[in-house]
């Protein structure tokens, strides 16, 4: 059901056909601003606007971070722009990911707390607050978020999927070898207390916030108040802040900001019921770019709008990683990945990749590491939730998802100008899709001759034979 909103309008009937989760934490809200930020140069330069403006707090939730991370335009590390809101009277407080031994093949990418890095923090004299926070077995607290001034007229978030990773920090277009092609939202108004709410949960029992190397700046008894009362009305997007959560992860609770009582010891999936449930409402368009493909549930809801004459294109890594590739061609696979390469059959299906110049008269692939899906220009999520089955039932993630036809509608334009080299606002989401595939097709074949005068970036990838 559509829940009542933070400012007294009951949202009875939504005016999109994509109709939210039935059980989440947090409801739809309306009347946010929201602005889709593609690629990593792009985004994070923004986000550090908003530290720099920021008059009261900055929190953030943070996985993978690696060693030589720069923020853009020379403003130099995380911890140099963290540092310099402190010294601005600012309360920074940030939750990383601290791997627990069945995932610490991931400790070179993070920032774990190790002893050389606290001592780092020491020679820095870093003096804003750090929790450290494991996921339970062998999941990640994969959520990366930004809140400005939490709680404030001011307040801003930013959810997506962005790593701390200089291989992200570019510019769309991805002129160069290397890069990562990825996104954010950038959020003002009611549900940005969505995400100030669960930045409260987590930061109150992270789970290392007792122990001795757990918090840095602090002692473990410093904990958040939960937002009473949501941000006021800010634009005209439909909002909703979706997780995942892994059942019995946190027993401490608080109703969401002018909204029902969670019960979240039974867990969160509203991420992966989301999105089975926008691909089954879709009536013309699905537009997915994804790092993971991996889940027979998301398959089969595509195969039942391939059926409906939906068009549909998927926008993956165009190589595996090779631990991922090694775990795919394990017999147990098998047989999802026959379900997975049947979607070729449907002339209204597209798989691709994207490649960039790199400057030595060829192309480079760009790895997909965006986790977002468009329905008929009318509906849209973005965030950390990857299609496999680790992202939508263990780790700890988050989505925003838009209804907002002219905000998505503009997000379509821009992802499909970069990817294809041409505007498509001229056409409508149908269309779109059935000229990304054209492009896509004729770009593999310039690929197979040996030709990298492409149009735009994408190429077709081989549903038969890919992750095989």
């Amino acid at each position: 059901m559509w829940l009542s909103d933070s400012v007294g309008v009951n949202l009875a009937e939504p005016e999109s056909r994509v109709p939210p989760p039935s059980r989440g934490s947090y409801p739809v809200r309306p009347r946010n601003r929201v602005r889709p930020l593609i690629d990593g140069e792009v985004a994070f330069r923004r986000i550090c606007q908003a530290i720099e403006a920021a008059r009261y707090s900055v929190w953030t939730t943070i996985a993978f971070m690696m060693p030589d991370f720069l923020m853009p335009d020379g403003r130099g590390s995380l911890f140099d722009v963290l540092d310099g809101a402190v010294a601005r009277g600012v309360d920074v407080r940030v939750i990383f990911w601290r791997p627990n031994p069945e995932t610490s093949r991931f400790e070179p990418r993070v920032f774990s707390g190790t002893p050389a890095q606290r001592q780092m923090l020491t020679e820095r004299n870093s003096q804003f607050r750090i929790r450290w926070d494991r996921a339970l077995t062998g999941n990640c607290q994969h959520q990366k978020s930004w809140l400005i001034d939490a709680g404030q007229a001011s307040e801003i978030a930013f959810v997506g999927g962005i790593n701390l990773n200089p291989k992200s920090v570019v510019s769309p277009g991805h002129p160069g070898e290397g890069h990562n092609h990825d996104a954010y939202v950038e959020i003002a108004g009611p549900s940005a207390s969505d995400v100030h709410h669960n930045f409260v949960q987590r930061w109150n029992q992270a789970s290392e916030r007792m122990a001795k190397d757990g918090v840095w700046g602090h002692d473990g008894d410093d904990e958040l108040a939960f937002p009473v009362e949501a941000s006021g009305p800010q634009g005209d997007s439909v909002v909703q802040i979706q997780r995942t959560v892994r059942a019995g992860r946190y027993t401490q609770s608080a109703p969401a900001p002018n909204g029902p009582a969670i019960d979240i010891a039974e867990g969160e999936t509203s991420i992966f019921e989301q999105y089975c449930l926008a691909i089954r409402s879709a009536q013309h368009s699905v537009y997915i770019e994804n790092q993971a493909f991996e889940v027979s549930e998301i398959v089969s809801a595509l195969n039942g709008a391939l059926e409906r004459g939906v068009e549909v294109v998927v926008l993956v890594p165009a190589e595996l990683d090779s631990a991922d590739h090694a775990r795919l061609r394990r017999p147990e696979w098998r047989a999802f990945l026959d379900e997975r390469a049947a979607l070729g059959r449907y002339d209204n299906f597209g798989l691709a990749g994207i490649a960039g110049l790199n400057g030595n008269g060829g192309r480079s692939d760009v790895y997909v590491h965006a986790k977002l899906m468009l329905v008929d220009d009318e509906w849209a999520t973005i965030g950390s939730g990857n299609l496999h089955a680790n992202s939508l039932f263990g780790s700890t993630e988050m989505n925003a998802s838009i209804w907002d036809p002219a905000a998505v509608r503009t997000l379509r334009c821009e992802l499909f100008s970069e990817h294809l080299g041409e505007k498509t606002a001229h056409l409508d989401a149908r269309a779109a899709l059935r000229f990304y595939r054209q492009v896509a097709r004729d770009n593999r074949q310039k690929k197979d001759t040996g030709d990298s005068q492409w149009q735009g970036l994408a190429y077709r990838l081989d549903p038969a034979t890919y992750g095989r």
